[in-house]
Order: C-alpha cells, then sequence, then structure tokens
C-alpha cells in the first residue's frame, strides 16, 4: 500500500488502502463516484500542503487531483480572465500570471498547494485573500452528482474559510476562474514585515515583481518554501490567527497585534499568543518541533509521528489557553486525528 507520506509536506501519514492519481477531470469525477457509490471513505488530496494524516492511514480510497492546464484572456481594460485546473500547481500559477503582466496575487506567492485548494481555505498572506480575485469557483456535487458554477458571491467566504471547506465532504473543486489587473504596481502593502522588506510605508504599493521576490524571500527566511533545500517539513501555520469579539480582544495586552475586521470583530496574532504563553522555537515532543524559524510551523524534524504532532501542538494549545482564555483552531486538516 502506499504511504501518503509521500504524498503530504508534512512526511507523516500511513497507508492508504487505495490511491488513485486523477490526471483529468473526467477520470476525477468518476473515480469520485465510484468509491462513493462503493460507499468507501473517500478522501480528496491535492499538494498535501495543508494536512497532518493519521499514523494509521486511511481506510478507504484516496483521489490525488493531479489535474492541469489553463485558458485566458488578457485586455488592456479589463485586465485578465484566467481558468485554472484545480490540480496546478499554486506557486507556479501565480508566477505565471506576473509573466503575463498581471497583478493581484503577488502577496500569495510561495503558498504551497494547489489551485484547488486555494478557495477551500480562502488562503491568504500579507492582508490579502485569494477570495478578493475569485470570479467563480466550478466543483463537482456529490450529493447531486451534477457540477455546479459559484459565483464569488455565493462561495461563503471568510477568514481562511468557505463553503466548500463547511462541506467539505460534499464539493470537489474542479477548476478556478480569476480575475486579475493589469499592471505593474502590486496591491496596497498591508504588513509592516513586507512594506520594511520593501522600503516602503504600509499602505503603499510596489512593483508586482518586487513583491513577489520579498514575499519569497520572507517565506524562505521561515522555512515555508516547500522546494528549499532546508525547508521545515511542515504544514505551514499550524493554527488559524483567532478573530475576536471586541470584549475578549480588550482582554489581550496592548502589546498584542490587533486588527480591526469588516464586521467589527478583532484579529489577533496566533504566533504572538503561542510566544507570550511560553510556547518557545525549537520546543520538541520526540520527533514533532516547533520550529526554531516560525513558531507557527509545528513540524517533522525527520522522524516525527502524527501522534508527536498531534501531543505538542495540544501542548501549545493548552499553554495559550491557560494564559488568555483563547483556544486555538487547528488551520491544517487533520484525518484520523483530534486535538480535542
Amino acid at each position: 500500500m502506499d504511504r501518503l507520506a509521500n504524498l503530504t509536506t508534512m512526511h507523516i501519514g500511513g497507508p492508504a488502502r487505495t490511491l488513485i492519481h486523477a490526471t483529468t477531470e473526467s477520470e476525477l469525477i468518476t473515480a469520485v463516484r465510484t468509491a462513493d457509490a462503493s460507499g468507501e471513505a473517500v478522501l480528496i488530496l491535492g499538494g498535501g500542503s495543508n494536512l497532518l494524516i493519521s499514523d494509521d492511514g486511511f481506510v478507504g480510497t484516496v483521489i490525488r487531483i493531479e489535474t492541469t492546464g489553463n485558458t485566458y484572456e488578457i485586455d488592456a481594460c479589463s485586465g485578465g480572465t484566467l481558468t485554472v485546473a484545480a490540480g496546478d500547481d499554486w506557486d507556479g500559477f501565480v508566477a505565471f500570471t506576473l509573466d503575463k503582466g498581471l497583478a493581484n496575487l503577488e502577496c500569495l506567492s510561495g503558498i504551497p498547494g494547489t489551485v484547488g485548494g486555494a478557495p477551500i481555505q480562502n488562503i491568504g498572506a500579507y492582508g490579502h485573500e485569494v477570495s478578493e480575485v475569485i470570479a467563480r469557483v466550478r466543483a463537482f456535487d456529490r450529493v447531486n452528482d451534477c457540477i455546479s458554477t459559484f459565483a464569488a458571491a455565493d462561495c461563503e467566504f471568510g477568514y481562511r474559510t468557505s463553503k466548500f471547506k463547511v462541506e467539505r465532504e460534499r464539493w470537489v473543486i474542479l477548476d478556478v476562474t480569476f480575475q486579475l489587473r493589469r499592471g505593474e504596481s502590486s496591491l496596497p502593502i498591508q504588513y509592516q514585515e513586507l512594506a520594511t522588506a520593501l522600503g516602503v510605508t504600509v499602505g503603499d504599493r510596489a512593483p508586482v515583481e518586487s513583491v513577489r521576490t520579498a514575499v519569497l524571500k520572507l517565506r524562505a527566511e521561515k522555512g515555508m518554501l516547500v522546494n528549499q533545500t532546508d525547508a521545515i517539513w511542515s504544514a505551514g501555520s499550524f493554527f488559524i490567527n483567532p478573530v475576536l469579539s471586541p470584549e475578549i480582544a480588550a482582554t489581550l495586552p496592548d502589546a498584542a497585534p490587533k486588527w480591526v475586521q469588516p464586521d467589527g470583530r478583532i484579529k489577533t496574532s496566533a504566533a504572538w499568543l503561542m510566544e507570550n504563553a511560553g510556547v518557545q522555537k525549537g520546543d520538541r515532543i520526540a520527533g514533532a518541533q516547533i520550529s526554531t524559524r516560525h513558531v507557527l510551523a509545528i513540524s517533522n524534524s525527520g522522524d516525527a509521528t502524527a501522534t508527536d504532532l498531534v501531543a505538542l501542538a495540544k501542548a501549545a494549545r493548552d499553554k495559550v489557553f491557560t494564559k488568555f482564555g483563547i483556544t486555538l483552531e487547528a488551520e491544517v486538516q487533520l484525518v484520523g486525528l483530534s486535538l480535542d
């Protein structure tokens, strides 16, 4: 049986009873239909970058989406409209858009995973989210056995969530259509860390190529680029930045980061909470380690098991709850595992 550790950025995960590589849309839909008809449990796998799988593996059918290709139209006035297969590499797609003279994805450079995973998690970085540029999402409906197309407004996007994440067992992303702006200037720079790297002020714009270069450099310094030789075996940020009511946010120290959200709630930093609750870079349980570069990266030091990772994540979460009364929520998808 195929070990799923070979298909995840954590390099952790037991065997799959059945593993199917779906390279075309028809193969993908057929594989899902067949598994569903047989009553098999199904795990849809993309780039394996936001996933922690049990050491016992997955007793069912794992379907890896490997569809690729895109179509696009670029107009001097309206910008670019690009429809991209779910299995395409995300960062490769970002680089492609910049090569075509398009902007708005530069801050999302270097995020591991596939295009199909982007709307599920509503991926984001440095103050921008993919939902800002998605025009529509096409998905296979496992409940009604049909293909549905969703306008962005119907995807129920929120901070690191979407309709497709809430109903993960129902929807299989087939392709995503993006609407991008033509231009050489980035979106406004929202985070001080990136602004400092670019030598600009928060709120300013910068050349898109410079933003991409700076973002890739920052991610590399944190060991967050999958293909770098000194990359950390992790799923990126293990926990989501909490979004709190104003009342709860007011109980945090003045030094805690606080970003006001459109609905009036306050987002704070999971990394700040962890570090100020006593979680330290380099903390270990067996083969699991809090990255020495980035406290949010709970990583595999080389011989970690899923049990090790969960134990370390629980210990970190407990420290934050004890100190601040806030329960951190996992950003990674846990398969056969739980933090409770």
